[in-house]
């Protein structure tokens, strides 16, 4: 059963903007907070944003005040609102549930995001 689909990434030139949505099953959805991850070639995946049940945001320093996310209740879905895009920004980006700070379910197909310069 697949529980996570992550969709809306693409080719984008730097300064640009893209809108990722993740979702999940009702009962991933519900009763645990969801983040957004990336991974760039050669390198670790990595946490960018995460949404708790009662909407409390964090961000990485890296994406702070440029990334939003947000959570539908009612669509069971999660979004990653990416402004300002960098190079930099290129990777794979992942949606996972977590719960005590770990990622519970098998990563998805994710999807990629590739920023021009």
């Amino acid at each position: 059963q697949v529980q996570l689909v992550e969709s809306g990434g693409g080719l984008v030139q730097a300064g640009g903007s893209l809108r990722l949505s993740c979702a999940a099953s009702r009962s991933l959805f519900v009763f645990n907070d969801m983040g957004w991850y990336r991974q760039a070639p050669g390198m670790q995946r990595e946490l960018v944003a995460r949404i708790t049940t009662g909407g409390t945001t964090n961000y990485a320093d890296s994406v702070k005040g440029r990334f939003t996310i947000s959570r539908d209740n009612a669509k069971n879905t999660v979004y990653l609102q990416m402004n300002s895009l960098k190079p930099e920004d290129t990777a794979v980006y992942y949606c996972n549930a977590i719960r005590g700070g770990i990622p519970i379910r098998s990563w998805g197909q994710g999807t990629q995001v590739t920023v021009s310069s």
